[in-house]
């Protein structure tokens, strides 16, 4: 059996192609059928951890999940997770294939064609539907002559492509109208409908907007997507940093601040506790936005010896420690764990040329970097009663590991279900603690049990799950959407 495909394209980054493939997924999979996403090659530091350890997009494993099947390093057979000094680290089929600069990268993009169409023919072998994602645009002129990511794919699975345009942004008309004129007539002949995403206010007003756009396009609209505020999902880029920080909480929540680092990976690992009510979590950049908050996160980073330079750099290393001396919280989670300790070291320069580079001391272990990479998924044990963690000892909880460095800790209160291995450190009263365990602010009891140590108040809401987000984000696409003709158009 081969699947029939169905692409969704964009004008620009952070069009909501994520967003609507997703919505996509459940759309069909309610509908019985067998259907799962794809995307050729993603670029981002959020990244999750399959069941068998291998690494794809967090987008791609949301999409799976929404898609109710098992993600798969086949759904993303290509990620690039950005580092310093303008390179990327490549992951092939979940594993790391190779470090590259940008240069480097897009004289060998050809060698990964060979994954991307296996991975797709796999997915297309196993399913009756799969829903396939560009990247950025389809027109970016200099680079179409190494794609493997839009318009090659869908030439390659002969694929009805829907183009996603972002009127909230503006030009939506040079957008879409632009994007289709510069494609070349055989690309275009695949643009089956144009979606209006992200829209505000009342659609009725954009009628005309619709008649110029099927007039001059020559192929129809298929809806008007409302903008959904807050829907809920773990965010692919880092741009959505900036839009969460202007949104406004009450005057007495728990005030949690987020380190902004420059190769930020994973802050999705932050959405339970924003979801929490009571909690006001942003992002901070530089020491004086940071002011006095309740407790402060260092995430996890692509490179860690980098942005550890720049907290000292900027002044936000010296204001993290007198914070941390003031009794403030400060946790750290992968690469900002790393920072907590004493030191990190790089004898194979792995990720610098520096041997080793002092870490803020608010803990005591080291960290050193090794060759080999772990990415897990993991379920793990309380073992510690310092502070906080006094009511959760020999509670198990589960999150996943995606680091190069291995640190020892010299009071580790985690115990992870392999092989007798320990994870991260603590201090004495609890104030000051991390750990590898991207995820683990989404266990329930833990990350209630920290919020209360800051004081703050229980009022045993919960906060929504992505199962809801799925269905109230699946909702909105779908009564918007013209899906008796969308069914047309992919043959089902």
């Amino acid at each position: 059996m081969t699947a029939k495909t169905l692409m969704i394209q964009g004008t620009m980054s952070s069009a909501g192609k994520s967003t609507l493939v997703t919505a996509l997924c459940l759309i069909f999979a309610r509908r019985r059928v067998r259907v799962a996403p794809f995307k050729a090659q993603n670029m981002s530091n959020n990244a999750a951890v399959c069941a068998n350890g291998g690494e794809i997009g967090r987008a791609q494993y949301t999409q799976a999940l929404a898609a109710g099947i098992e993600p798969t390093v086949q759904i993303n057979p290509v990620l690039l997770k950005p580092e310093a000094d303008m390179r990327s680290q490549v992951i092939v089929n979940g594993r790391v294939w190779e470090t590259l600069p940008a240069r480097s990268y897009y004289e060998r993009k050809q060698a990964l064609w060979a994954h991307v169409t296996a991975a797709l023919d796999g997915l297309r072998e196993r399913y009756e539907l799969v829903i396939i994602e560009g990247a950025g645009s389809p027109v970016e002129l200099n680079l179409k002559r190494g794609d493997i990511v839009n318009m090659a794919v869908a030439k390659y699975a002969n694929s009805p492509v829907l183009l996603a345009g972002d009127i909230d942004r503006g030009g939506i008309f040079a957008q879409l109208l632009g994007t289709l004129m510069l494609l070349e007539p055989d690309e275009r002949a695949l643009v089956r409908g144009l979606i209006i995403n992200k829209f505000r206010g009342d659609p009725t007003l954009f009628e005309d907007g619709i008649t110029i756009l099927e007039e001059r396009g020559r192929v129809p609209v298929l809806g008007v997507v409302p903008y959904v505020v807050n829907h809920g999902l773990p965010e692919e880029d880092a741009v959505a940093i900036e839009a969460q920080n202007r949104e406004h909480s009450a005057p007495d929540s728990v005030d949690i601040a987020v380190i902004a680092l420059p190769r930020i990976a994973n802050f999705d690992d932050f959405d339970p506790l924003k979801a929490e009510s009571g909690v006001s979590l942003r992002y901070v950049s530089h020491p004086a936005e940071l002011g006095q908050p309740d407790a402060v996160i260092i995430p996890g980073t692509k490179s860690t010896i980098a942005d550890l330079n720049w907290l000292h750099t900027i002044g936000l290393a010296e204001y993290i420690i007198n914070l941390a001396a003031d009794s403030t919280a400060v946790v750290g989670i992968c690469g900002g764990y790393q920072m907590l300790g004493a030191r990190v070291c790089d004898p194979t320069h792995i990720e610098s040329d520096q041997d080793e580079t002092v870490g803020l001391g608010l803990l005591p272990g080291e960290t050193v970097f090794l060759t080999q990479k772990t990415t897990e998924q993991v379920q793990a044990t309380v073992t510690s009663e310092a502070g906080w963690l006094r009511e959760l000892q020999g509670e198990t909880i589960s999150g996943y590991e995606i680091h190069m460095g291995q640190t020892r800790s010299v009071a580790p209160w985690l115990a992870l279900h392999r092989s007798n291995t320990f994870d991260g450190d603590m201090s004495v009263d609890g104030r000051v603690w991390g750990c590898y365990l991207h995820g683990v602010f989404a266990n329930d009891n833990l990350r209630r049990a920290w919020l209360r140590s800051l004081g703050w108040q229980d009022m045993g809401l919960v906060p929504s799950s992505l199962e809801a987000a799925f269905d109230r984000l699946a909702d909105v696409v779908e009564g918007n959407l013209n899906m008796t003709l969308l069914e047309e158009i992919i043959g089902l």
